[in-house]
C-alpha cells in the first residue's frame, strides 16, 4: 500500500505565494499556451512507507514460488529410489494393520455367559482355532515344511514352504506372518531358487531370518534389505553341505552363538554368522561300522550347546557331542521299526530337572518318550493311526506335549493325566496333511502348517498352559510308574501285534467259513 505526498518547500513568505498561486490558478492557467504548463507547481510523488527487515523477510516468504514440473525420468528415478520404496513399505505396512484391526465392542466384561455357553462342553476350550494364514499367490498348495515364532518379536512367526506346482514361480519361500494384527497379507516376503526345507529366526539377530534348502545351502535373508532373495549363501562344495537339509537351530548366548546344521549324509557344519563362506566347525555323524548316518531331525538339550539327540531316516535316534575327545554318536536309541520324523527334548524350566528327556515320532505311528541315560524307550504313545509327523514340549508346563499326524489331527498329551490318551484333540477342516508343529514362546498357542499351505493358530486353555507347584512332582511320580511298567508295556506292544494278525487270520477265516 502506498501513500500520496505532497511535496514543497517550507521557506518563509513562500507559503503565501503559494496560497496566492493556488487562489489563481485557473485564470493563470487559462492565460498560458495550450500544451504548457505552469513552473513551480506542487509535484505529486508516490513513496513506499519504511519496511522493517524482519517485514522484508515475512513478504519474502509469503510469496509464492514456483514449482518446477518434473520430467518422467525424474518421476521414475524418485520412485524406484531405496528411500522411497522404504517409505511406501513402512507406510503400506502401518495402513494395512490399521484398517485390518475390527474390535468386539460387545465384549462383556461382566462375565455373564449366555445359555449357549453355560451349556457348552469346556473340553473343547483346550484347544481353540484363532487364526489361519494363508496368501493365495505365495503359499497355495505349497507345504509348509517348518514353522518358527521370534523370541525379540513373539508375535512374529516365519513359515518355510516347499515347492509349488505353478509356472514361473521360486521353488523355495518364507513368510513372516504377524498374529497382533488381523490381516491377511504376510508382513515380509522372501524365496529362493531352492526348495525350502527349514527356516527359523536368528535368535540374537532379530532382523535376519535363516534358511537351509535341498540343495544342501544354507541362506540368510535380512528385512532391512530391499531385496526378496538371500543376501548370503553357503558354498555348495566339498567343505560344507551337498545334501539336503532338514533342521538348523542357532544354540549360544548373546556374546558367543552360531548357526549349527546336519544334513542327510550326517554332516554336522557350525556356522558364524558373520559368514558364510565356510564353516568354522565340521562333524562327521557315523553309526555302527562307521556308516553315515541319514538324519532327518535333531534337536540341543536345554541350556546346552554340546550335547544333543538326533533321528535318522532308518528308524534310530542317537545322542552325540561336539566337543569331547571322542566327538560324534554317544549312544544309540533303536525302537522304531520306520524313519523317525521329529525330535524334541524337554525345556520346561522347574524345580526338577527334566532336561533328560526326549521325545519321537514316527512314520510307524507311534510317539516314544525317552531318557538320554538309557537305550529303551521309557513309554511308547500308540493311538494314532497314520503317520506321527511331528512331535513338540510345552515350553512352560513339564507333562504337556503337542503331536500331529497326517491325517489332521492335532493332539495334546499331558502325562499328569493320561498317558494312554490325549486330554485333547481336534481335526483341522478336509483333514489336511500336517507337517510342521510348534509353540509360542509363552506356550499359549500352537500352530500347525499343512499341504495346501495354511498355517493354523491354535489357543491352549489354561490348564494346559500354567503349571500347578506340584506338577513336577506328579510328572517324577508318573515317570516312576512308567518305567515299572516299562517290561510289561513291551510284552504287550509284542502280544498286540501278534494278537492283531492272530485276529485279520480269525476274522478271515469265519468269512470264508460262511
Amino acid at each position: 500500500m502506498c501513500t500520496t505526498v505532497l511535496t514543497y518547500d517550507d521557506g518563509s513568505g513562500q507559503a503565501e505565494d503559494e496560497d496566492i498561486s493556488l487562489t489563481n490558478l485557473s485564470t493563470f492557467q487559462s492565460k498560458l499556451p495550450p500544451g504548457i504548463l505552469s513552473q513551480g507547481l506542487p509535484q505529486v510523488k508516490e513513496v513506499a512507507p519504511a519496511v522493517t527487515s524482519l517485514e522484508r523477510e515475512l513478504i519474502v516468504k509469503e510469496e509464492p514460488k514456483k514449482v518446477r514440473e518434473l520430467s518422467d525420468a525424474e518421476k521414475m528415478m524418485i520412485v524406484h529410489s531405496e528411500d522411497f520404496q522404504q517409505f511406501m513399505d513402512r507406510a503400506g505396512r502401518v495402513m494395512e494393520r490399521a484398517l485390518s484391526e475390527n474390535v468386539d465392542i460387545y465384549t462383556d466384561y461382566t462375565g455373564a455367559l449366555d445359555d449357549n455357553d453355560i451349556n457348552e462342553d469346556k473340553s473343547s476350550t483346550r484347544l481353540s482355532l484363532t487364526r489361519v494364514f494363508y496368501d493365495e499367490h505365495w503359499s497355495k498348495n505349497r507345504l509348509v515344511t517348518s514353522l518358527d515364532w521370534s523370541q525379540q518379536f513373539p508375535e512374529l512367526t516365519v513359515a518355510s514352504y516347499n515347492i509349488s506346482d505353478a509356472p514361473h514361480e521360486p521353488d523355495g519361500v518364507v513368510l513372516v506372518w504377524n498374529t497382533k494384527f488381523k490381516k491377511n497379507s504376510p508382513e515380509y516376503v522372501f524365496h529362493c531358487q531352492s526348495r525350502v526345507l527349514s527356516a527359523t529366526f536368528a535368535r540374537f539377530h532379530p532382523n535376519l531370518i535363516l534358511g537351509s534348502t535341498y540343495s544342501g545351502q544354507i541362506v540368510l535373508w535380512d528385512n532391512r534389505a530391499q531385496k526378496k532373495t538371500p543376501i548370503q549363501r553357503t558354498p555348495l562344495s566339498n567343505t560344507a553341505h551337498t545334501h539336503p537339509v532338514y533342521c538348523i537351530q542357532v544354540v549360544g548366548t548373546q556374546n558367543a552363538h552360531n548357526l549349527i546344521s546336519i544334513s542327510t549324509d550326517g554332516r554336522l557344519c557350525c556356522w558364524s554368522l558373520d559368514m558364510l563362506t565356510q564353516p568354522v566347525e565340521r562333524l562327521d555323524l557315523t553309526a555302527k561300522q562307521s556308516k553315515s548316518v541319514s538324519v532327518s531331525a535333531f534337536a540341543f538339550l536345554h541350556d546346552d550347546v554340546n550335547k544333543f539327540v538326533f533321528g535318522s531316516q532308518e528308524g534310530a535316534a542317537y545322542s552325540a557331542c561336539r566337543h569331547t575327545k571322542k566327538a560324534g554318536v554317544v549312544e544309540s536309541y533303536e525302537s522304531h521299526i520306520a524313519p523317525i520324523t521329529a525330535i524334541d527334548t524337554h525345556c520346561a524350566v522347574g524345580n526338577t530337572d527334566f532336561s533328560h528327556l526326549f521325545l519321537t515320532s514316527s512314520i510307524d505311528w507311534t510317539i516314544k518318550l525317552w531318557n538320554i541315560k538309557e537305550s529303551k524307550p521309557i513309554h511308547s504313545f500308540e493311538n494314532n493311526n497314520d503317520y506321527v509327523s511331528s512331535v513338540a514340549w510345552s515350553p512352560v508346563h513339564p507333562a504337556v506335549f503337542a503331536a500331529i499326524d497326517v491325517t489332521g489331527r492335532l493332539d495334546l498329551w499331558n502325562l499328569n493325566n493320561n498317558t494312554e490318551s490325549p486330554t485333547a484333540s481336534t481335526v483341522l477342516d478336509n483333514s489336511p496333511l500336517l507337517k510342521s508343529l510348534m509353540w509360542s514362546q509363552n506356550g499359549t498357542h500352537l500352530s500347525v502348517g499343512d499341504e495346501y499351505g495354511k498355517i493354523s493358530v491354535f489357543q491352549v486353555g489354561e490348564q494346559m498352559t500354567q503349571p500347578r507347584h506340584d506338577d513336577w512332582s506328579k510328572l517324577s511320580n508318573t515317570l516312576q510308574e512308567l518305567k515299572s511298567n516299562q517290561t510289561d508295556e513291551m510284552d504287550k506292544s509284542i502280544n498286540y501285534s501278534s494278537g492283531s494278525v492272530s485276529s485279520v487270520f480269525s476274522r478271515s477265516s469265519s468269512i470264508l467259513m460262511k
